[in-house]
């Protein structure tokens, strides 16, 4: 089948970056699919080689003549995160659909959340009037954690490249590319816990920069690079006092390159614990059954800490690491941090159950493609 799916990037590239993963792995099951983006700028890092079977194009507000000059009709229209097709786009596949080809399922691929409201509106309609699909309807199409969901993004591969993955062999190779900070010394000898942060800018940062800093154990802190980077050196030049690591401390930072997707993937699973950010992130940490920390996009009205429970209950988050995700994501510095080797293998047991039970589940793909096939 073809695929149309629309993406905006708001912000952080998450819109980007998940739709790309969709258009790829779709593409590689055997679908044709056309992504429009309005900034694919992000691509030329996140995804340098491309795909075959993904075609970007670029959506212009009104969308360009030239670009729809030509347009094979599709099967199958996406609107990513709550943007809406153009009517530039509508209007140029009418006249295929008047004369005969067959009406695309329309559907609106809508936010990650574990909150119970998705499994009642998975899958529902929704009317689109002056829709060119049959019925006039586009449908509601939702990612989650239960059967009764949309499923997460997963490609068939994932596994058995985690399989054969070699993390200190990954590390080794990075390391070149690495800018460590000017405070940072070489890591005493002994084993070496590696952290990865991907955050946005977390009041509870200056209380993790010293407890790493303070453990009995060494560890190095990979930091993503973007406003991640931004806010560690913020905080270690305000909050340090100036000693910093490298001065006696447990704690070396360094700074990564701009990953890929697949980077960063292999950054995850080369980490004893990741921070992330952000709805790919989460996702992506999940699969790497390695414990984790989610920032989670704060919002002004306070809802996200809702989201942000419901998700822990769903993966039965035990007691400490609730605390840990209650102190990250806080508007108060003050509030504890828990002491991330105290509970280190309690945190890893809870990642290896929540990612086993949902590997027991059909990945987002698979049941998309189900989804479309009993709608056309």
């Amino acid at each position: 089948m073809r695929w149309d799916l629309f993406c905006t990037v708001v912000d952080n590239f998450g819109d980007i970056g998940i739709s790309w993963r969709l258009a790829a792995d779709l593409a590689r099951r055997g679908e044709q699919v056309r992504l429009w983006v309005d900034d694919p700028s992000a691509l030329a890092w996140l995804a340098p080689d491309g795909c075959p079977g993904v075609a970007v194009r670029r959506w212009t507000h009104p969308l360009a003549a030239d670009a729809l000059a030509g347009l094979a009709p599709s099967d199958v229209w996406i609107e990513a995160f709550g943007c809406n097709l153009p009517p530039e786009f509508i209007a140029a596949m009418m006249p295929a659909i008047r004369a005969g080809a067959a009406a695309p399922v329309w559907l609106n691929l809508e936010y990650l959340s574990a909150e119970s409201y998705v499994a009642r509106n998975h899958g529902l309609p929704s009317p689109a009037r002056g829709a060119p699909v049959a019925g006039g309807v586009k449908w509601f199409y939702y990612p989650g954690f239960t059967p009764h969901t949309g499923g997460l993004l997963r490609e068939p591969d994932l596994t058995a490249r985690q399989a054969g993955f070699d993390a200190a062999a990954w590390r080794t190779a990075l390391a070149p590319r690495l800018q460590a900070h000017p405070l940072a010394a070489p890591l005493p000898g002994g084993p070496v816990r590696h952290v990865s942060l991907f955050c946005y800018e977390p009041p509870a940062l200056p209380a993790l920069l010293r407890q790493l800093d303070q453990a009995d154990a060494p560890t190095h802190l990979l930091v993503t690079a973007g406003r991640a980077t931004a806010a560690v050196q913020a905080a270690m030049a305000t909050h340090l006092g100036g000693r910093g690591p490298g001065s006696g401390g447990a704690l070396s930072v360094s700074f990564l390159p701009t990953l890929t997707q697949h980077d960063y993937d292999h950054l995850l699973w080369a980490c004893d614990l990741n921070f992330v950010r952000g709805e790919d992130s989460i996702v992506r940490a999940i699969w790497a059954g390695r414990p984790f920390v989610w920032h989670i996009y704060p919002q002004d009205d306070g809802v996200h800490h809702e989201k942000l429970d419901a998700f822990l209950d769903c993966v039965q988050a035990p007691p400490s690491l609730r605390r840990a995700h209650a102190a990250w994501n806080a508007g108060d510095p003050l509030q504890p941090l828990p002491d991330l080797a105290a509970n280190a293998a309690e945190w890893e047991a809870a990642a290896s159950r929540s990612r086993a039970a949902l590997l027991a589940l059909p990945d987002l793909t698979t049941r998309l493609l189900q989804f479309v096939l009993e709608k056309r």
